[in-house]
This record gives C-alpha cells, sequence and structure tokens, in this order.
C-alpha cells in the first residue's frame, strides 16, 4: 500500500506543486527510490552524485529521524507517514537568573497583563527586565521578533545588522516605514523599538558577523534569536552558542514554509545535529531569489520570540528537542523529534570543533561563488545595460533572462528568451552555440542569479557569455524608465 510522504515548499516544483504524494514502499529507501522514479528531478536534491541521501536532507517517519531508526532500512505502512526536511537557515528555565531589577509604576502599569499571569507575574516581568536578547539580523525575522520582545520588557536588546532599508523590504520587514527607505536598519530600528517601550535598552552592532567578532558580541547576551538569511552566519551562530552556552532560538523561511527550534542547550541537540553539513551553493534559492509571503517572517519570529521569552521566565515546554514546521498554504503546524547526535563535532560527547571556523570555507564559497552571490563576475565577463542596449539594437547578441515567470510577467526586456535558472541544465540545446552563433548576455533580477547562470554556463563549454550587471533594475533604471521595478 502506497505512503504518504509530505514534500516541503522549495521541492514542490519537482512534485507538480504537490503537498503530499502517494509512494509505495515496505522501507523509507524504497520509497524515496519510487519517488525519484515517479519525479525525476528531485533526485539531486535528495541523493549526492554517489546515490548516498545528502547530510542536509532529514527524513523522518511520522515525528522519528530515520537516522535514529533503522535509516533507509525504516520499514513503513499505509498509516506512516514520511517528511522530507531539507535545510532553509519544559518548565525549566535555560537562562540563569541574574540579579532581579525592581519594576516602576510605568512598568506595572505597562506590563500589567503580563503581572497578573501566574506563569510570569512580579517576578517573571523581573526576569525580563533583567535579561539580555540578541537578535542576529533584523530583517523579515528579527523584525517581529525585536518589537514583541520590546514590547515584553525584555531589559536589554540588542541587533546585528549592516544593511539599510530598501522599499522590497517593507513587504514583511515591519520595523520599518516608507520614510525609513534609505536610513540605516539599526538606526530606524532603535527609533521605532523606543518609541514602542523607551523603558528598555536597544544596543546595535552594525557590523557583518564574522568568527572574529562572534564570540565577542555574543558572551554579553543571555539568548540568541537567529534570523540569518545564510547558511555561514546558521553554522556560525550555531557554534558560537555552543561554545558559549548561549540557547539559539532558530527561525528559517522559505515561500510558505517556516521552522522554528531551540539549539545548543545543554541537553539539546544543535544546528549540526540536524543539519551536519551545508548543501551546495546555489542549490537552495535564498528568498531574494524564490520569493517569500510576507506575513510568514510574522508568524515564525513571533514564535521565535515566544521561545525566548519561555526560556527567560522558566514557563512552559520550550522547543529543545523539537523541530515545529509551518505550511502556510496549508495552515498546518507539525512538530518532529530532534535527538543530540552523541558524534556531533561541535556539540557532541567528544567535540573537535573547539574554535569558530571559517563558515564560508566551510559552505564552500569560493571567492568565485561568492562574487556570484553578489552578482559580480570578473570585468570581462560582465556587460553594462548601455552596452546591451547597443547590442539589441544591432541584433547581433542572445539575450538569456534566468528569472521565474512570475517575474517576466512584472516587466522583461523585449526580446529576451526566458529560462529560468532552476530549468537552464536540461535546456541548454536551446541556447546559440557553435560558429556564427551570437554571443549570450544573461540577466536577472539584479545580477546575482546571472552571475550563477552564467558560471554554469562556462561550465558548460559556452565561452562567449556574458552577465548583464545590475540585471532588469539597471535596465529599467538607466535605459526604460517605462518599466515597472520590484
Amino acid at each position: 500500500m502506497p505512503t504518504t510522504v509530505f514534500i516541503p515548499t522549495p521541492l514542490r516544483p519537482f512534485t507538480d506543486q504537490q503537498a503530499s504524494v502517494q509512494v509505495a514502499g515496505a522501507t523509507v529507501g524504497e520509497v524515496l527510490q519510487n519517488l525519484v522514479k515517479a519525479h525525476a528531478e528531485l533526485r539531486n536534491h535528495l541523493y549526492n552524485a554517489d546515490g548516498k541521501l545528502r547530510s542536509f536532507v532529514n527524513i523522518y517517519v511520522n515525528d522519528e529521524d530515520i537516522r535514529y531508526l533503522s535509516k533507509e532500512q525504516t520499514t513503513v505502512g499505509e498509516k506512516d507517514t514520511v517528511s522530507i526536511v531539507p535545510s532553509v537557515a519544559g518548565g525549566t528555565s535555560a537562562v540563569d537568573a541574574p540579579a532581579m531589577p525592581d519594576l516602576t509604576g510605568d512598568e506595572v502599569r505597562r506590563y500589567s497583563r503580563h503581572l497578573i499571569m501566574p506563569e510570569v507575574g512580579v517576578d517573571g516581568q523581573k526576569k525580563l527586565k533583567a535579561a539580555k536578547v540578541l537578535c542576529v539580523g533584523a530583517g523579515g525575522l528579527g523584525s517581529p521578533a525585536a518589537l514583541y520582545l520590546a514590547a515584553a520588557g525584555v531589559g536589554t536588546l540588542g541587533l546585528i545588522d549592516f544593511d539599510t532599508v530598501d522599499f522590497s523590504n517593507l513587504q514583511r520587514q515591519i520595523l520599518y516605514s516608507s520614510d525609513d527607505v534609505g536610513r540605516p536598519k539599526l538606526k530606524a530600528a532603535y527609533d521605532r523599538l523606543h518609541g514602542l517601550n523607551p523603558n528598555i535598552r536597544v544596543i546595535g552592532h552594525e557590523v557583518a558577523l564574522n568568527s572574529s567578532n562572534a564570540l565577542e558580541i555574543f558572551r554579553n547576551y543571555d539568548v540568541i534569536v537567529d534570523g540569518a538569511d545564510n547558511f555561514p552566519t546558521r553554522y556560525l551562530v550555531n557554534d558560537a552558542c555552543v561554545l558559549l552556552g548561549k540557547p539559539n532560538v532558530y527561525g528559517s523561511i522559505f515561500r510558505f514554509d517556516g521552522q522554528v527550534s531551540i539549539f545548543a542547550t545543554k541537553a539539546g541537540p544543535c544546528y549540526r545535529c540536524l543539519y551536519p553539513e551545508p548543501p551546495p551553493p546555489g542549490l537552495v534559492p535564498s528568498c531574494a531569489e524564490g520569493g517569500v509571503l510576507g506575513v510568514l517572517p510574522g508568524v515564525v519570529g513571533t514564535i521565535q520570540a515566544t521561545e525566548a521569552l519561555k526560556l527567560i521566565i522558566g514557563a512552559g515546554d520550550p522547543l529543545i528537542g523539537r523541530l515545529l514546521l509551518f505550511d502556510a498554504l496549508q495552515m498546518k503546524f507539525r512538530t518532529l523529534k530532534l535527538q543530540k547526535d552523541r558524534e556531533c563535532p561541535v556539540c557532541g560527547d567528544h567535540p573537535t570543533v573547539k574554535t569558530l571556523i571559517d563558515y564560508e570555507q566551510f559552505c564552500g564559497i569560493t571567492p568565485q561563488v561568492k562574487a556570484a552571490d553578489k552578482g559580480t563576475l570578473p570585468a570581462e565577463l560582465e556587460t553594462s545595460v548601455e552596452e546591451l542596449k547597443a547590442r539589441l539594437d544591432r541584433g547581433d547578441v542572445f539575450l538569456l533572462d534566468v528569472r521565474e515567470p512570475r517575474e517576466w510577467d512584472i516587466a522583461h526586456i523585449e526580446g529576451a528568451t526566458l529560462i529560468p535558472l532552476g530549468e537552464l541544465p536540461k535546456r541548454l540545446d536551446e541556447l546559440p552555440q557553435g560558429p556564427g552563433a551570437p554571443d549570450i548576455i544573461v540577466q536577472c533580477k539584479s545580477g546575482v542569479r546571472s552571475a550563477k547562470a552564467v558560471n554554469l554556463l562556462r561550465d558548460e563549454g559556452f565561452d562567449r557569455v556574458k552577465n548583464l550587471k545590475g540585471g532588469i533594475l539597471a535596465w529599467i533604471s538607466r535605459i526604460d524608465p517605462t518599466l515597472h521595478g520590484y
């Protein structure tokens, strides 16, 4: 009899957008093999070149990780469910109680709805006032988390971010208003949070978090709320939290899917226990490339804030040893069990990682990949929108747009050919090649995905290919302002 396999949002494009599929098989291994036979494009996301399950994709039967069952030989029946969980990034307090400050009259009035709750009360509110929480990132997840932590009365709230407010942020980053566009995020966040609660202390760390400063920054806080948007920072935050003994309230989002857990507590697992290795660069799209429902980080960030507050006051059953999955499209929450990996190199019984490492190297980010992630390549592999305009007018160039069809519908350059980046490897035969073929210029929104496409095409033997620097946004700004930016 077939078994139900739950498909996460990032992988649904390969199952015709189905959230679950029925697959026959007596074991997990048979189910997965039959799954990739029916949906061939899933194979590269689930298995490596040697045919082994990728380490950044976890498989659960019901709510149990197969790594702690019989792995791929775990038997399944028609009443069982199989969940694919890829990486995207009770009652006992996990935070040492600091000295308890008194509450002012204003604070008693402000927090009165907390004070009458038996789970919080005056003592709990004093713990919140004494607590120090650090939000890594002041973006989609950091915005709701910081707002609710500030409103709840967390005495010291730290924010790490070095970006400025962009118009496209406003769809989900509710810390900011239209008037803040162009301002440093930390300055805008400081004004907003102090306007919400002038009793708290807001500390801004306007730096890029890295191995040289993470321990120094984290050491001064009780709880770390991870709202990072890239894998090197995810692993850096995890390892720093483990080394310092700081609980890591983890959250991640993509399109309609969210994940929340608490890592790096004394008895619980860490992020590496769940995802021992990161995915190869470029395999998992970012929210900038794949999109995210604006309200999703509000839900996930608010849950992160809830878990941080529970840790501080020592109430309820925190998400230690559990992974909360949220599917906004189906409006379903599921909780899976997590176990501490005794062989984990960071938090296991015999750790080998005892200091912070080069996390970009660990995540396979070479100088070439890093340049592509920033939408920049060597000068000889890039071209300007002005040069593209001249070549389109002459008709001696093939313009390849690697965005998604929904982006194409918003705005596109006349004469371009649309092949989304994810489909490019199997559609190479649609590109001009050989004697007399025109040069190829690759274009996306801002130059990031197109830079990755240029690297891919060069690896496939296309030697006359360049990246459009700045993408269609630069085209709209400098060539055709009648098109809609987004």
